[in-house]
Order: structure tokens, then sequence, then C-alpha cells
């Protein structure tokens, strides 16, 4: 009874270790556990502590000066060193001014540097939730792939049983007993082989997704739904959603911004305040004010490299754009394509698992020989993996459009 009890306790906690992912699933995991994606959400952050400063006005200044008189042949009569008779002093309270709007450009240009940082984290989570879709259909493809063999080598298996059985019987040669157990031989490697190669594809795939526990993917997910929609609204939900072009939309923003606060620094700040000037014993009040002369520097070199920001990323905003509809175009071509392909290829798995079945029917009767049972076995598990190849090639590029539309970001966001 204590076994059993232990056994259960075991069983239970493999079953609820382990996760069976759906590709959404595998997207929302890495989006609330990636530790990457943890890191580069603090530029944000960031980013915000710059509007802060942005935010703040110049300090007022204080100033102080005072002179003692040290000569005593110059001091007066009947007075110490130490009276305010024989000192002067200088008290001075002065503010900088920021004018023509040169505070408010700096807070306008700090608002638009955290949206650009905020765009480019949209920008990192869709080339993350790639890698994460990738890796989840790599296994997918290994387990598939070793499904298909296991399915092989039961066909081999019960083969083997039998012809043992026909070899007692002496209706077989030996030769044809060896031969099923060397491809069901042959089947034992490639399961160990694909087992091996999944192990180290899931340990990738825990990485990013930022857990600890073990991960499997779920072979029963199909996640399509975007293949038929219209192609200028996938190109126009890009444009919308793309994280590198709303980056750059959000640079253009900013460099516009950087603009008129560089013009705007061309404008000298003055510095105004009052002056408490006590000499000698005698009080003098007055004002005080500065302003540099702008004959030399008017802040030319960063008025010109403002402009020059600003027509690289329009020139940038072009590039993007036509570079989002081209990779749109590509990647619902290839899908139609592979789709079209997997079309074709239902009717070839039906016939070669005809034939598979009325081969081994003939060989067990004695119809034909074991070797044009091998060949028949071959063609089915050939055209299988074929098959199997155009179906992840299929999924692949859906996930290439996913990734391309910018739709995957929302998959995670569901």
């Amino acid at each position: 009874m204590k076994y059993c009890l232990v056994y259960l306790c075991l069983l239970t906690t493999w079953c609820f270790g382990q996760q069976d992912l759906s590709l959404k699933r595998a997207l929302v995991t890495a989006k609330e556990n990636n530790l990457l994606l943890k890191s580069e959400r603090l530029n944000i952050t960031q980013a915000q502590a710059d509007l802060i400063t942005a935010q703040l006005k110049i300090n007022p200044l204080l100033n102080n000066q005072s002179l003692q008189l040290m000569s005593s042949t110059h001091m007066l009569a009947n007075s110490g060193w130490y009276q305010n008779v024989n000192r002067q002093v200088w008290w001075q309270f002065t503010k900088q001014f920021q004018v023509a709007g040169q505070r408010e450009n700096k807070i306008d240009l700090a608002k638009r540097n955290t949206d650009i940082v905020e765009k480019n984290l949209v920008e990192y989570e869709r080339n993350l939730f790639l890698d994460v879709a990738n890796k989840w259909l790599d296994i997918w493809s290994i387990r598939t792939q070793s499904k298909i063999v296991q399915e092989a080598k039961s066909n081999i298996d019960s083969l083997v049983l039998i012809n043992k059985l026909r070899l007692k019987n002496q209706v077989i040669t030996e030769t044809d007993l060896m031969r099923a157990e060397l491809l069901a031989n042959a089947y034992s490697i490639q399961q160990q082989t694909f087992q091996k190669e999944e192990q180290s594809k899931r340990l990738e795939l825990r990485n990013l997704l930022g857990v600890d526990k073990e991960v499997q993917v779920d072979l029963s997910d199909t996640f399509f739904g975007i293949s038929n929609e219209n192609l200028d609204s996938l190109i126009q939900y890009a444009l919308a959603n793309r994280g590198d072009y709303l980056s750059i939309q959000s640079t253009i923003a900013a460099a516009e911004s950087n603009v008129k606060l560089q013009k705007s620094l061309a404008i000298p700040k003055p510095e105004l305040g009052f002056i408490w000037n006590p000499q000698n014993s005698i009080p003098y009040f007055g004002v005080f004010a500065t302003m540099p002369i702008p004959i030399f520097n008017k802040n030319q070199g960063d008025i010109q490299k403002s402009i020059i920001q600003k027509e690289q990323a329009d020139a940038q905003a072009i590039g993007v754009q036509k570079q989002i509809s081209t990779e749109i175009m590509a990647a619902v071509q290839r899908l139609r394509s592979q789709k079209e392909n997997l079309t074709h290829f239902e009717d070839v798995l039906k016939k070669s698992q005809q034939i598979l079945s009325n081969v081994k029917y003939a060989y067990l009767k004695g119809g034909t020989t074991i070797i044009d049972f091998l060949e028949a076995e071959r063609s089915w598990l050939d055209n299988q993996r074929q098959y199997n190849d155009i179906l992840q090639a299929y999924k692949q590029n859906y996930i290439q459009l996913l990734f391309t539309t910018g739709k995957i970001n929302q998959l995670a966001n569901e």
C-alpha cells in the first residue's frame, strides 16, 4: 500500500510538472517569464526617469563674497577688525530662465523617446515570440516524425512476430525474418535519435519560456486563422502594429521634437536676480542680469544634426514600409503554395497506405516476396515523411506570416 501511494505521488508530480503547450500558451508563458524580456522592460522605466529630469526646473544660485579689511592703519578709530565697518559683503541670488519653450521642448522630446523605447519593446517581443514559435515547431516536427517511425516500427514488429511463427512452421526462410528484424532495429535507432534531439530542443524551449519545469508541445494544436485574409488588410495591420515600423514613426516624431528643441536652444538663457551688498556697514541693494550674446555660438551644429536625423528617419520609414509589404506578400504566396501541396499530397498518402495494406496481405498469404513488402513499407514511410515536411513548411510559413504582420504579438496577448 505504501509503495502504491509513493507511485501515485510521483505520477501526480510528473503529470502536473509537465505542460502540454499550445503555440499560444507558449507565447504567453514567454511573455510572462522570459528573463531577458523582463530586463528589456526596465528600459521603459529608465526612459521615464529621463522624462522626470526634463520636467525639472533650473535651480537658483546663491553667491556670497566677503572682504575683510586686514590692515590696522586703515581701520576706523576705536573699531575692531571684526566689526562691519571694516568689512564688505556681497550676497547675490539669481536664477537662469529657460525661454522660447526650451523646457517644454525638452519634456516633449523625453516623451517621444519614451514612446520609442515602448515600441522597441514591442519589436523585441515580436522577435522573441518568433524564436519561441520556431522552437515549438522544431519539437512538434521531431515528435511527429517519431510517431511516424513508431507506427512503421509497430508494423514491422508485428511482422517479426508473425515471421517467427512462419519460420517455425517452415513457411519462410530465415532471411525473411532477419530482414524484418534489421528494419525493426533501424527504426529503434531512429527513435532513440529523435528522443535525444527532442530533449535538447525542449531544454532550449524552457530557456526561452523562462520556466524550470518540463514542457511539451501539444501536437493537436492547429493555430491557423489568417491565411484567407485580404492582403491589403494584412499590410495595413502590420503598419499599425509592427514594432519596427512603430519605432520608426516614433523616431520621426522624436526627431521633429528635437529640431524644435535645438532651435529653441539657440536663444540665450538669461540669468536674473538680486544683490544685497553691505559695504563698511552701508547697505546697498541692486539687481543682477546677464545674457549671453549670440554672435558666434547659435547652436548651428546641433540644429543641422537634428534636421539630418529627421531626414534619415523619414527615409528609414519608407524603406521599412516597403520591406513590410514585400515580406507579407512573399509569406502569403508561400503559405498558399504549401497549402496546395498539402491538398495534393493527401491523395498520395491514401494510395501509399492502401498499397502497403495490399502488399502486406499478399505477403502474408504467400502471394509476394518480403522484398516487395519492405519496398512498400519504405515507400509508405517516405511519403509520410514527405507529407510531414510539407506540413512543417506550411506551419513554418504560417508562423512567418504571423511574424511579418505582427499578429504574433496579438496571439500572445489574447
